[in-house]
């Protein structure tokens, strides 16, 4: 496609927005279309780079690298929402790290006394956390200086979208109807929100495939604490006993987090497939849909790598 011609991008989560920046920066004239602007489940990330739980691995390490490398570019500027922090990830059994945390600033293991009680192995290093409510208005002013637009609308299908010289399918776990894609599910994910205590380090537990997970992620006054990993849930509607255990589990780790005062709950239905969809579908009616979606929790690690392969993709049409 040439310089100049329309193309709407569907979904207004960090996936849709990151790859509509790239678009108009590059001279696309963009129509982000979505339901909510920004996206709810973008919205209610943590959100720490680190490419977990997610394939193709080689494509993966590729996308991730491309956006840690953005990442720490927009963290020398404090309005972007993104802050390079150091912090410790953990495990209450003896793991091997994996070996792209090996390669980050400050990498080190951690000594037995850096340890919470009950964690028998950690590694330390310097990481992007990305503080989601104020990095999306960031892309979003982003884009509009670009000359991108936004609607608010919500889709019945793809073709609801209107005339567009190439449609891309940013929506998240709206795709598994719109495509439709029955091999997309959501896996819930819940955050408490609280008034940082005096925070300047995240932690993180290793907790593999458990649906509970322990996380804090400070930014600024305040602090993010995870987490839940439900998967085949999508219901966004709070759970009390979630939260309450999430707090429980966070204040064991990091005590000065037992009395801080709760601001919000963040609820959110991450998209997630065998693998993360990125390509271009030639349509029947011989119209092109380019595919970007199914990142599971690694939607923002994985945004401005995967962003940059959709404007590639574009330039080939």
């Amino acid at each position: 496609m040439t310089a100049g011609e329309r193309v709407v991008v569907v979904g207004a989560g960090v996936a849709g927005l990151t790859t509509a920046v790239v678009l108009a920066e590059a001279g696309t004239s963009v129509h982000v279309i979505a339901e909510k602007v920004p996206g709810v489940t973008s919205l209610a990330a943590g959100a720490m780079w680190g490419p977990y739980l997610v394939e193709p691995k080689d494509k993966v390490d590729q996308w991730g690298q491309r956006s840690l490398k953005i990442f720490r570019k927009l963290a020398e500027d404090p309005s972007t929402g993104v802050r390079l922090t150091s912090g410790i990830e953990a495990s209450r059994t003896t793991e091997a790290p994996p070996d792209w945390a090996t390669t980050l600033p400050g990498f080190r293991p951690c000594e037995p006394a850096e340890l919470p009680t009950g964690f028998t192995a950690g590694y330390r290093f310097t990481v992007p956390l990305i503080d989601m409510p104020a990095y999306l208005d960031y892309l979003l002013r982003r884009l509009d200086a670009a000359g991108g637009t936004v609607e608010r609308r919500r889709l019945a299908s793809l073709a609801d979208a209107g005339p567009a010289s190439v449609m891309v399918n940013c929506a998240g776990l709206g795709a598994r109807d719109l495509v439709p894609d029955p091999g997309l599910r959501p896996i819930r994910g819940q955050h408490v929100v609280v008034a940082n205590p005096g925070l300047s380090e995240f932690f993180s537990e290793d907790t593999g495939l458990s649906p509970d997970l322990l996380c804090f992620y400070p930014h600024g006054d305040t602090v993010v604490l995870g987490g839940t990993a439900i998967d085949g849930e999508g219901d966004l509607a709070p759970d009390d006993k979630a939260a309450a255990d999430i707090l429980a589990r966070c204040a064991k780790v990091e005590p000065r987090l037992a009395e801080a005062r709760v601001l919000e709950h963040r609820i959110g239905a991450r998209p997630t497939c065998a693998t993360v969809r990125v390509e271009a579908e030639i349509q029947g009616d011989g119209n092109v849909v380019v595919h970007n979606y199914g990142h599971g929790g690694a939607g923002v690690t994985l945004s401005w790598g995967c962003a940059e392969e959709i404007s590639e993709l574009l330039t080939a049409q």
